[in-house]
């Protein structure tokens, strides 16, 4: 019978790192370890192992399993804000809107694990400030794209019911390609938001 996760023998001696250096190396082996096994499968103890180092390590740099996946969650929202802001160039609100779809999806299908823990608030510390942050921002540059530069009083204002009309079309979409509801073979999903979603985003009324 295979070993719990949580009982992975560390085998490996103990690697050096400076403080800065450990908190990053454990960050990309817990990256590693859920884009493998999936956001369920993840181990705090595998993730030491596959740092080199004791058990007891990721407790220096975060309190438990939770903090550790926050941080991994903060950097992935970094780069999902990324994503989006690249795909900005400008141009009328239908373009930039399609835009900033086809991003949203793309990094879907080409980081699953990751995206899948950017909403599992189960599993992170939705309080923690640059988690938080890293959220707002990748939210506003789609906002942006739909809104223009209008000024929200708030997350329940009416006038954000755009942004979140596109936000839930391109997530459900999203989410839809990575279950396999437009085909499970090479590319599938990718051909699917390719010729369908341009054609769903244009039916928002912004």
């Amino acid at each position: 019978m295979a070993k719990d996760l949580n009982s992975v023998n560390i085998t490996s001696s103990p690697r050096s790192y400076h403080h800065g250096a450990l908190r990053q190396a454990l960050i990309e082996a817990a990256e590693a370890v859920i884009t493998e096994r999936g956001v369920d499968g993840f181990s705090l103890r595998e993730t030491a192992r596959r740092a080199g180092v004791s058990p007891a390590a990721p407790g220096h740099h975060f309190k438990d399993a939770r903090g550790l996946l926050t941080a991994v969650a903060t950097q992935a929202f970094q780069a999902f804000g990324d994503a989006l802001s690249a795909a900005d160039m400008g141009g009328d609100r239908k373009a930039r809107i399609r835009a900033q779809g086809m991003a949203y999806v793309r990094f879907a299908l080409a980081h699953p694990a990751k995206f899948d823990l950017l909403w599992r608030k189960a599993l992170i510390d939705d309080a923690d400030p640059d988690y938080a942050a890293a959220g707002k921002r990748a939210f506003l540059i789609l906002d942006k794209a739909v809104r223009g530069d209008r000024p929200s009083a708030g997350d329940l204002d009416p006038s954000m019911a755009p942004s979140i009309a596109a936000w839930s079309i391109v997530h459900g979409f999203a989410r839809l390609a990575m279950d396999g509801l437009f085909g499970t073979g090479p590319g599938a999903a990718e051909r699917a938001a390719e010729a369908l979603l341009p054609h769903i985003l244009d039916h928002l009324d912004v």
